[in-house]
C-alpha cells in the first residue's frame, strides 16, 4: 500500500490547513487523477478536486504533486512515488487562493488574461471568406495555441509569488498567439502596453513555466518571442528593453559584459531619479570590493564572438 499526502481545506469547518493521508494500493497505469478519485468515492466523499475530460485536454486537474504543478489526468502515480516513503504529496495549485482543498480561485488568472486582450484586432473591411493564413504564418503561433489554459505555469511562476502584478506566462503566452498572428493589425500596440511594467521585460527567465507546461505552448519562449518583435518594433523606452540592448552591445564590441555600463544604460541616462537610485547599490559593491575593473579589457576570442553575431545578423 502506497501513501497518498493529500492537503485538505475547508474554511467552513476549520481555519487552517492540514494533511492528510490516505492509503491506496496503486494498480499499474492509473493516474493521479485515477487515485484521486478512488480516494473519493471509495473513502472519503468529502475531498474536493476538479476534473473533466480526463484526456489532457480541458486542463481542470491540475494540482501539485510532490511541490510541482502537473496535470493529474497526465501523470501515472507509479512515477510520482517517493521510493524512500513510498508516499505521493498533493496540493492545491499555487499561486491563487484556495476554495477547497485541491480547488483554486482562478479569477486573478482570468483578469490577466483579459488584460492582454485575447482576441484579433483588425479593423480592415472583413473578405468575403476567412481572413486566409499560409502554414508558415500560423507556424509563428502554433505552439501558443495549445495552451489549455491550466494554471500550471502560473502556480509554479516565481515572480508571481512576489509580484502579484506579473501578468504571468500563461496571459503572456495568450498575447503572443495574436502579437504573432499575421491577421492581427495591433502589434506595436500589444507590444508597447506588454513591455509596460508587469509585462514581459519582468519575466526572471528561471524557466519553470516550461517544466510545467504539459503541452507544447512553453510560455517563456513565447515570452522571449515577444521582446524579439518589442525590440524589432523600437519600444526601447523601459529598463528591461535598455538592459537587453546593452548587454548586446557589450558582448558583440568586446565579447565580455561590462559591467560597469550595463546597470547605467539600462536605467537610462536621462532617468536621473532611477540614476540615483543605483547609488547606494554602487557604494555598497565598493566597500565589499565587488567593483568590476573600471577599464574593460575586450576576450581573446573576440572574432569569435563578432563571426557569431555576423550570423545571426544574417
Amino acid at each position: 500500500m502506497s501513501v497518498i499526502k493529500i492537503k485538505r481545506y475547508n474554511p467552513e469547518k476549520r481555519k487552517d490547513s492540514y494533511f492528510q493521508e490516505f492509503n491506496v494500493d496503486l494498480q499499474p497505469g492509473s493516474t493521479l487523477l485515477d487515485v484521486l478519485n478512488e480516494i473519493k468515492w471509495e473513502q472519503d466523499g468529502t475531498l474536493t478536486h476538479r476534473m473533466s475530460c480526463r484526456s489532457a485536454i480541458c486542463g481542470s486537474c491540475g494540482v501539485k504533486a510532490n511541490g510541482h504543478a502537473t496535470l493529474a489526468c497526465q501523470k501515472q502515480a507509479e512515477f510520482l512515488l517517493d521510493k524512500k516513503t513510498d508516499s505521493i504529496t498533493v496540493e492545491p495549485l499555487g499561486n491563487m487562493p484556495v476554495i477547497k482543498d485541491l480547488v483554486t480561485d482562478f479569477k486573478q488568472f482570468w483578469e490577466k488574461v483579459d488584460q492582454v486582450k485575447p482576441f484579433l484586432k483588425n479593423e480592415s473591411s472583413p473578405p468575403e471568406k476567412e481572413r486566409s493564413q499560409s502554414p508558415e504564418e500560423f507556424k509563428l503561433i502554433d505552439d501558443s495555441s495549445t495552451c489549455i489554459m491550466c494554471g500550471a505555469c502560473y502556480s509554479d511562476c516565481n515572480v508571481l509569488e512576489v509580484d502579484d502584478k506579473f501578468l504571468g506566462p500563461a496571459a503572456l503566452a495568450k498575447a503572443q498567439r495574436f502579437v504573432g498572428d499575421s491577421r492581427d493589425e495591433a502589434t506595436l500596440e500589444r507590444v508597447k502596453e506588454l513591455s509596460e511594467p508587469g509585462g514581459i521585460w519582468d519575466c526572471t527567465h528561471c524557466g519553470e513555466c516550461v517544466e510545467r507546461c504539459p503541452k507544447p505552448a512553453q510560455p517563456f519562449y513565447r515570452i522571449k518571442e515577444i521582446m524579439t518583435v518589442a525590440l524589432e518594433k523600437g519600444v526601447h523606452d523601459n529598463n528591461g528593453a535598455r538592459h537587453a540592448l546593452s548587454f548586446t552591445k557589450s558582448v558583440k564590441s568586446s565579447g565580455l559584459l561590462n559591467e560597469n555600463t550595463l546597470p547605467v544604460e539600462s536605467m537610462g541616462f536621462t532617468n536621473i531619479k532611477g540614476l540615483l537610485e543605483l547609488v547606494p547599490v554602487g557604494l555598497r559593491m565598493l566597500l565589499k570590493g565587488k567593483v568590476p575593473p573600471i577599464f574593460h579589457k575586450p576576450c581573446g576570442e573576440l572574432n569569435d564572438v563578432k563571426r557569431i553575431f555576423k550570423e545571426l545578423d544574417q
